[in-house]
């Protein structure tokens, strides 16, 4: 019994390596093949870490247990808003990108299948309410506000583990932006207040700065946290070209 639980753990993993090397060749920002990948690597006990953590909250619990899919979005009708509103700006921001709404998802009482649902449906909410854009650094620092939100979620490290290894393999010139982008996203997600839950249909003619103040994310990290996270290339570069480096 224990030679095939240890066989079971074994094609697991073989399992899980062959579909990460597949997104591996998807774009910084593509979700791909990470349901797979997800549906891979998930087991009971993760699971429940997942959900512990995100009911910390009274809002994240209702979440969990109702269950409640995002619902239709109609982006013209939110482009009429007032400018300054969430509705506005996610609209704004789905129409530049050339972005379309999420699929309108049905009611399940399957956990996981939940939380998936609920990740598709509220990226690029969490994009807007970040200040995340949309090219190489503002996905780091969008999936590594996520994880802090959904800590220990297995998902969103495979996410950063897949960009980190296209930036060694492909962009190795944006190294700097993107530590400093998985750094921000990282204390800005510990800083923020949880968004799990958060009835995000019910706020689009709200203005987003007042969002943003009450769920506590912040952009702008104290001049002290913002010297500490920047690059200094320039420094080293300097020192380098004293010494004869090249």
């Amino acid at each position: 019994m224990q030679i095939i639980q240890n066989l079971k753990k074994e094609l697991k993993k073989l399992i899980f390596a062959y579909r990460f090397m597949r997104i591996v060749q998807l774009p910084y920002g593509s979700f791909g093949a990470g349901g797979n990948l997800s549906d891979a690597a998930i087991d009971p006990k993760s699971l429940n870490q997942i959900v512990q953590f995100l009911s910390r909250t009274e809002m994240g619990r209702i979440a969990l247990a109702e269950k409640k899919p995002l619902g239709k979005i109609d982006l013209q009708q939110l482009h009429q808003l007032p400018s300054n509103t969430l509705g506005y700006i996610y609209a704004d921001h789905m129409l530049k990108n050339g972005l379309t709404p999420p699929p309108v998802r049905e009611h399940t009482s399957d956990t996981y299948r939940y939380l998936f649902n609920y990740v598709m449906e509220t990226h690029d909410i969490w994009h807007v309410v970040t200040g995340s854009n949309t090219d190489k650094c503002g996905e780091i620092q969008v999936e590594t506000f996520s994880l802090a939100q959904f800590y220990p979620a297995r998902f969103w490290v495979v996410l950063l583990a897949k960009n980190f290894l296209k930036t060694a393999i492909e962009d190795m010139d944006l190294c700097s932006q993107h530590m400093e982008a998985f750094v921000r996203g990282w204390i800005m997600g510990q800083q923020a207040q949880s968004l799990f839950g958060v009835p995000w249909n019910t706020l689009w003619e709200q203005p987003l700065d007042e969002i943003r103040a009450e769920l506590n994310i912040r952009s702008y990290l104290g001049s002290e946290l913002e010297a500490a996270i920047k690059w200094r290339g320039e420094e080293i570069t300097a020192k380098s070209e004293l010494v004869g480096v090249k």
